[in-house]
């Protein structure tokens, strides 16, 4: 099975131009576990404060939720922190446990992504290959999102099947999602409903952490996803078009794509470079050549409209 054709940074920089893409610095990773909380736990004391205000802090949660699964992401490329333990400790409790994933299970899984991306054998291609779809087909998928009818199948009916089967290779999509992680899911949701019992305000958990996780959080998944790789022609062929890039606004930043993973093409290019230098590495390499190939949109709405373009 080949692998996906690679560049390497050679073929770009000099070693002088590399050489700030390469470190990473400690206290860069737990900063941005603590940022992705705090943000979290902002918004939920706004919701409580002003009831008025909580679909605007669900969307803000549900982004930083999804915040959550890309620090785990970060966890799965050593990116957290140079110490593999407090790498592997941030992104599994206080990333991956919270949304129902496993680091443990999504690391080897993502590898294989990088290391297949957009050939047959990439676990991920499932999620680009369908696209283009229709505008029709596109939002009954957000609707099922936004229903709740994603999170359901995946956190509850992939939960059963957890339980219930033996052998690891029967959960397929399910064990990334949720696997070995369905009991500390449990056990993590069981103490946040506690705080917010001892807090005095019991609601907030349901409007204010699961309201999200059922529907914001799998929508903009979704959005992720589909702007990731879908309908970048050229990705199986040149690793300069393995995945797309896309431009994101400040409000987009905020309500879709958090911590830098709008720069998707980069990451691809040089998986261990830290997210938050994927900014500099993106204007590093568009200074160049190849970097003229890149597959970059102007913005999620451009995205959506190339997705949902056939009829």
């Amino acid at each position: 099975m080949p692998a996906a054709p690679r560049a390497r940074p050679t073929d770009l920089f000099t070693p002088d131009e590399w050489a700030p893409f390469q470190t990473r610095a400690a206290w860069a990773g737990p900063l941005l576990v603590l940022h992705c909380w705090g943000v979290i736990l902002l918004a939920a004391a706004i919701g409580v404060i002003w009831p008025v205000l909580i679909p605007l802090c669900v969307a803000v949660i549900g982004t930083r939720q999804l915040g959550l699964a890309i620090l785990m992401h970060e966890a799965a490329h050593g990116g957290l922190s140079p110490k593999a333990r407090l790498n592997d400790a941030l992104g599994h409790w206080l990333c991956a446990v919270p949304v129902g994933a496993s680091l443990a299970l999504y690391r080897p899984y993502h590898l294989s992504h990088h290391k297949y991306a957009q050939q047959a054998e990439d676990p991920d291609l499932v999620l680009s290959a369908p696209f283009p779809v229709t505008r029709a087909s596109l939002h009954r998928k957000i609707v099922r999102d936004l229903t709740g009818q994603t999170f359901f199948k995946q956190r509850v009916l992939f939960a059963l099947k957890a339980f219930s089967s033996r052998r690891e290779e029967d959960l397929a999509e399910g064990a990334v999602v949720t696997g070995r992680s369905v009991l500390p899911f449990l056990l993590v949701n069981a103490a946040l409903l506690l705080a917010a019992i001892l807090a005095g305000v019991w609601w907030a958990y349901f409007a204010l952490w699961l309201l999200p996780l059922a529907t914001w959080f799998p929508m903009v998944t979704r959005l992720r996803n589909i702007a990731e790789h879908a309908c970048v022609e050229g990705s199986a062929e040149d690793p300069f078009r393995a995945a797309r890039t896309t431009r994101a606004s400040w409000w987009e930043r905020a309500l879709i794509a958090p911590y830098w993973v709008n720069f998707h093409a980069e990451h691809h290019l040089f998986m261990h470079v830290p997210c938050w230098k994927l900014p500099a590495l993106h204007r590093a390499v568009r200074t160049k050549p190849q970097g003229e190939r890149m597959e970059v949109a102007a913005g999620y709405v451009d995205v959506l409209r190339s997705a949902s373009g056939r009829t």
